[in-house]
């Protein structure tokens, strides 16, 4: 495995502390949060026992995220959720979402491809701010699924004329509604 695939190992100790192996510190749930954001994937481990813990702390960190009302899962999905660990659907649910965030991965990388290829819009003034806006918004809309380094703050938070922002928000509306219909 190469480094950039290999899971960045966190050890839980007794104590309940998480300590991250690869920079000989102690992390918490929110920092773990922030390496997986960035593209990294992680394991946790309980020490003592060996146990892989990584499930219970993904779910941990789900639920903090939805308490403080960040939601991203309607209450539907979740009631959804629920009932299959009482049915036999179990078994086909984990493959359905995962074939669910799959396909949104791929719609964004090829949207963000799109962006990319040379068009007509790239000698418009104003494209590398509304590109930057609609990488951003993919970013957030996904929560960062691919991985992908985030959009330079700089180049966001430029302003243009009133124009342009005008174009920019219809483009993003535009991408908003192929967004839905993914």
């Amino acid at each position: 495995m190469t480094e950039k695939t290999k899971p960045l190992l966190i050890k839980r100790y007794a104590s309940r502390r998480l300590y991250n192996t690869e920079s000989s510190d102690y992390v918490t749930l929110e920092d773990i949060a922030g390496f997986i954001r960035s593209g990294r994937e992680v394991q946790i481990i309980d020490l003592k026992s060996g146990d892989d813990l990584t499930r219970q702390y993904l779910l941990q960190i789900i639920a903090e995220h939805e308490s403080r009302g960040e939601s991203v899962l309607p209450v539907e999905v979740l009631i959804d959720l629920v009932r299959s660990y009482a049915t036999q659907a179990t078994s086909v649910v984990p493959h359905f979402l995962a074939a669910s965030f799959e396909m949104l991965r791929d719609g964004q990388s090829k949207a963000m491809e799109n962006l990319t290829v040379v068009n007509p819009m790239a000698a418009m003034p104003g494209f590398e701010i509304m590109k930057a806006q609609q990488e951003a918004f993919m970013k957030a809309m996904t929560g960062g699924l691919s991985g992908s380094p985030a959009p330079n703050d700089a180049e966001s938070s430029k302003t243009g004329s009133s124009d342009d922002l005008s174009y920019i928000k219809s483009q993003l509306a535009a991408l908003q509604e192929k967004l839905s219909k993914l």
